[in-house]
This record gives structure tokens, sequence and C-alpha cells, in this order.
């Protein structure tokens, strides 16, 4: 069994993709950000999902709830190494973050560092104390999330987040979760320097397809597009639906998530 991403990365895609980035809609929104991603002194993984988290913070969540897989993660390397205190310090990073500063930055920054336990097991952790973000990147990470705010303060508000599909996941693939939901959209965000790839294009396609299969599929019935948010790039991309062949729905569908023909929707 797979994760969403785990799946996309063990199937070979016809050429172009299934759902070819090409034909989404580009639209400049926001500003870029002030240094190039290249004086970033941490690895570009944990800055998107430090945007992310930081986002979901300053929209309202608690922190440990904004920040829920990375104490999920400290939870984990404290089962798997008992010589640490990972949850305590966890949770000592999770009192630091206060808002767009650079002291909550820089925790935020750490503190996603445990996401690695959850998402690919313990073994793939590195010690947090080691994510040593500096100044420009801590102004790359705030203006990203600045841009964030503005974008959800247009094309908001946010009905879901961190999606889950109760009921819509299948013997092939087991877990994965979406971004974000507004009226009518599906959202992935994305702090890439690259536009969407065909497996950012897939993976959201996949993410409406187990939503409709889900037990929340009144929900996704609504969505009329997909789109990706990059404040890296200050781009939002968008694809209505209905641009989509059924037939290519179908194959999604029965090939790539596992449903079985009879259950297919398309």
């Amino acid at each position: 069994m797979y994760s969403v991403t785990q799946r996309i990365r063990n199937i070979k895609q016809p050429r172009g993709g299934y759902i070819m980035p090409r034909n989404f809609n580009a639209k400049d929104f926001g500003a870029i950000p002030p240094n190039d991603m290249h004086v970033e002194t941490i690895h570009a993984s944990l800055v998107g999902l430090a945007v992310d988290y930081l986002a979901r913070f300053m929209l309202g969540a608690d922190v440990k709830s904004a920040f829920q897989i990375s104490t999920i993660g400290a939870w984990a390397m404290d089962n798997f190494d008992k010589s640490m205190c990972h949850c305590a310090n966890a949770h000592k990073l999770c009192e630091q973050i206060k808002g767009l500063d650079d002291v909550s930055i820089i925790a935020a920054c750490k503190l996603v560092g445990y996401d690695s336990a959850f998402r690919a097991g313990p073994i793939a952790y590195r010690p947090v104390e080691n994510i040593q973000p500096d100044r420009a990147t801590c102004e790359n990470i705030r203006e990203m999330v600045k841009s964030s705010l503005e974008f959800f303060r247009v094309y908001g508000p946010v009905t879901r987040e961190r999606i889950v599909f109760p009921g819509g996941y299948t013997e092939t693939v087991s877990s994965g979760d979406g971004d974000f939901m507004t009226a009518d959209t599906i959202w992935d965000f994305k702090c890439s320097v690259r536009p969407p790839q065909s497996k950012d294009t897939l993976q959201i396609v996949m993410y409406w397809l187990m939503g409709l299969h889900s037990i929340c599929s009144a929900e996704f019935e609504k969505v009329t597009k997909f789109g990706f948010f990059n404040p890296r790039l200050a781009k939002i991309y968008t694809l209505n639906v209905a641009n989509v062949s059924p037939e290519t729905l179908h194959e999604i569908e029965v090939q790539v998530i596992g449903y079985s023909v009879d259950d297919a929707l398309f």
C-alpha cells in the first residue's frame, strides 16, 4: 500500500502526464520573495512546510493544530529513540511561535524537521537542532506567509484544510492528505522554484477523486477547479474540472488509485 505521493513515484504516466501542466492557466499574485532561494540556509522542503504551517497558524489555528504533523513526528521519535525528549523539545518550540518575527520563524523551521519522522519514518529524521535559518531565509519565509495570507483574503474563506479522505482510500492508496479547499476549488500549496509538474497535477486530481469516493463526497461535488498557489513564484495556476476528460479520470481512478471498474465514478 502506498501514500498518494509514493504511488505517483511508482507509476509511469503517459507522455506529458495524465493532467498536462501546460493546460493550467497561470496568473501573477503577490510579490516574489526578496532573496533568491539559493541563499537560504535550510532545505527547500523545510521552507515550504514552515510557510504552510505558519500560514495556518496566522489564519487562526492554534500552534499545535497548525504543526500537528510535526508534533506527531516528535512523538514517533520519542517511541523510537528513548535517549532524547523529542516531545518536550517540540512543545518548547511550539511555545516560541508567536507570529512572523525571526524567533517564531526559526522555531517553526526547527519544528517542521520532525515531519520526516511521521511522513517517512523515524529512520529519515535528522536532528532539528542542526536546522539554522539565517536572516535572509527568515525574510523569505515571512514574505511568503504574508503572500499566502493575502491569497486567502482574496480567494477564501477556507472550507477545509489538511484534507483526509475517510472511505476514499483503497488497498493501493492507503494514505495521503490535501492542503486546502475553498468553496469551489481544491488547492495545493507549492513553494517550488518550478511551476506545477505532472506529478503535482496528478496528485491534486487524485485528492479530488478520493474525496468524491469518501464519506465527504458532497463537499467535493462542489469543486469546479483545481488550483495551485506558489508564493515563491508569486503565481496561481488553475484548471477547470470540466477540462479533464472522463476517460482520463476513469483511468486514474482504476489504474492509479485502485478502485474497481464497478466502483469508478467516471
